[in-house]
């Protein structure tokens, strides 16, 4: 029946049935209002975290997250078109901390089991990641990133009782894998990284036999977009998984082809269901790597799914036959599923119009501080507001590129060198400006004509959608972990901070730190503009070229409280320290800042290792040594 019928009946009729049919109509509006005000008013309809530290006096809890220092992504707009997700009547919500004068649970409550599983799962699925303390921030990043778009079935693997105290006290939903691992960094490729990844494999075989649908990540990504629906797609396969493909296969958001696929199957994201084939594919992968402890994980899945490779499965999903000739298999596109080569060095996504789903921070060279850094140029990662407000205040300047270094000329190792070189000598003062005024130095965009790998190669990779020159993440350049590092003050000087160059461009940057601005233009001594001490109009502050320690002490001394300070150029803004002692020892530290270029193809050793002090050395020329005896950094 039309809406409007009911109206011209009531007008019709008598007044007693004008009253019944009035009474009927706004019992229906009134009871749709109270189907709807429920339904949205649900805790999990709607997120906004606004997190307290917990009042409870007898445990340290550490500062927790505020949502308004984190990057502002907005949820993923295809997630409101998702069916609604069926949800265990357990679920509690993520963030919400414990009550005030609560205690921590004993451990025997955090133990894995189908139950406490079953208190996240939404549709058959959970989301999990693991890891120990170094990794906290990590975590934090990862599980908001999700929350902020709506999902909030998951879990985080604690190796550590220090992680899962944390995790508790910040209302995020954690399990005690047992491990009883060390807090601290472990490094890639050491024994305990190796035994990271056992921890990996068993937990799939732990989660399996349950019955849910598993997507296992690394905590060293992070989700951009939902993928659920995305997964959902493919309702036939028994796992997906990310790759380390640097060529696409398809240019819309298909699986990639299985067929044209030759890198590596990498296992930091990867979707398993709980079939017989999938749980046969676990249980030997694990025999495997607990047999032999010099297996890699990531190695020992590659053998296994490739022991048998195809056929497809049919004509449109993607999926191939896989492992047992039973598995059926998908590779997630790495144009949307990114490594850390399609993303921070090509932006595939972009060039192919597309909207990537996560990012994780592979083929990078500075360790966790270079994933880190990676993730802040990308302004994904968060920070707590003091990261955003350094004691003593940011320094930024900005660089000056000639066009011909940049963009004339074969993109070669000769033009490459010329045009680093050029920005590095930059930087070199920069630092030195930083570490007198006791600032935070905001890196500059860094430019590369050529990509860096780990083995030797023609500069760009063939095929790949890299387009030279582009802004290259910091650690193609700089060892970002050695200079983050503690060193000796007495051997290096004091130490000088660092930020990422898009750190102004952050949503979470305050206001605050903004307004406070001054900016430097650099000017030639004894023109009659160039007055030292004094501001013009417009609030700049002029100041000689070749300043010494002394004169940038005085120039800045009375604007210590000011946040920012930006010069227009650091082209012969300082003319070295006074103190021969203090000279040596920042040679000593920023010497040992940037790395090698890897690397020359069919050249054994193929490593050039980029010089601070190239200027300084007449006739330094871009080459590889011509043996392993000469293969050392140049100091």
């Amino acid at each position: 029946m039309a809406w409007e019928n009911p109206f011209k009946e009531m007008t019709n009729s008598k007044p007693l049935f004008l009253t019944i049919y009035a009474t009927v109509l706004i019992g229906i509006v009134f009871s749709s209002i109270y189907v709807f005000s429920a339904i949205y008013s649900s805790p999990n309809s709607t997120f906004s975290l606004s997190i307290a530290p917990s009042a409870s006096s007898d445990e340290k809890a550490e500062p927790l997250v505020q949502a308004s220092n984190f990057s502002h992504r907005q949820a993923d707009v295809d997630s409101a078109a998702v069916k609604p997700q069926h949800q265990s009547k357990l679920l509690k919500a993520i963030w919400a901390v414990p009550p005030a004068g609560s205690k921590m649970p004993d451990l025997e409550t955090f133990k894995l089991s189908k139950e406490l599983v079953q208190e996240r799962v939404i549709d058959n699925i959970v989301v999990v990641t693991f890891g120990n303390y170094a990794f906290m921030d990590f975590i934090l990043t990862w599980v908001k990133h999700l929350t902020d778009m709506g999902v909030e079935n998951l879990l985080v693997g604690a190796l550590d009782t220090k992680l899962l105290e944390a995790l508790y006290w910040k209302g995020v939903p954690a399990f005690d894998m047992g491990s009883h691992m060390s807090t601290v960094d472990v490094g890639w490729g050491s024994p305990t990284f190796h035994k990271m990844g056992r921890e990996k494999v068993v937990l799939i075989n732990s989660i399996l036999p349950f019955g849910f649908e598993l997507l296992m990540c690394d905590t060293d990504m992070v989700w951009l977009k939902n993928p659920l629906p995305y997964i959902a797609r493919f309702p036939e396969a028994d796992v997906l998984t990310s790759t380390d493909q640097t060529v696409p296969t398809v240019t819309d958001d298909r699986l990639d082809k299985w067929q044209e696929v030759g890198a590596a199957y990498n296992i930091g994201i990867f979707h398993w269901r709980p079939t017989e084939s999938a749980k046969k594919l676990a249980r030997e992968w694990k025999e495997m790597i607990l047999a032999d402890d010099k297996i890699w994980d990531q190695n020992g899945f590659n053998d296994l799914v490739r022991r048998q490779l195809g056929p497809s499965v049919d004509d449109d999903s993607g999926l191939a036959y896989a492992y047992d000739g039973n598995l059926k298999l998908g590779l997630l596109p790495a144009s949307i599923f990114c490594s850390g080569h399609t993303y921070f060095v090509q932006a595939m996504f972009q060039h192919l119009r597309l909207e990537a789903y996560a990012v994780h921070t592979t083929f990078q060279y500075a360790g966790t501080e270079g994933k880190r850094h990676r993730l802040r140029e990308a302004m994904v990662f968060y920070d707590p507001p003091e990261y955003y407000n350094p004691p003593g205040g940011l320094l930024t300047f900005k660089p000056t590129i000639p066009k011909n270094l940049l963009l004339d000329g074969e993109h070669s190792i000769d033009t490459h060198f010329a045009l680093v070189n050029y920005q590095m000598k930059q930087i070199r003062t920069a630092l030195a400006v930083a570490s007198v005024l006791n600032r935070t130095l905001v890196m500059p965009p860094l430019w590369c004509r050529l990509d860096r790998l780990w083995f030797g190669h023609p500069g760009i990779l063939p095929g790949s959608l890299t387009r030279p020159p582009f802004v290259c993440p910091l650690d193609h350049v700089f060892e970002i972990n050695v200079m983050l590092k503690e060193m000796s003050d007495e051997e290096f000087g004091p130490g000088i901070s660092i930020r990422e160059y898009s750190l102004f461009e952050n949503p979470s940057m305050p206001q605050e730190v903004k307004k406070s601005w001054l900016n430097v233009h650099l000017c030639q001594e004894g023109s009659p503009t160039c007055q030292v001490n004094s501001t013009s109009q417009n609030g700049v502050l002029k100041l000689p070229k070749h300043s010494t320690e002394e004169r940038l002490n005085t120039a800045f001394s009375k604007f210590k409280d000011v946040k920012v300070i930006q010069f227009s150029s650091m082209q012969d803004a300082f003319d070295g320290f006074t103190d021969k002692t203090r000279e040596e020892q920042f040679r000593n530290r920023v010497k040992r800042y940037v790395g090698i270029w890897c690397c020359v193809e069919n050249h054994t050793p193929g490593h050039i290792y980029y010089d601070m002090y190239w200027d300084e050395k007449p006739g330094w020329k871009a080459a590889a040594p011509n043996s392993t005896k000469d293969d050392h950094p140049p100091w």
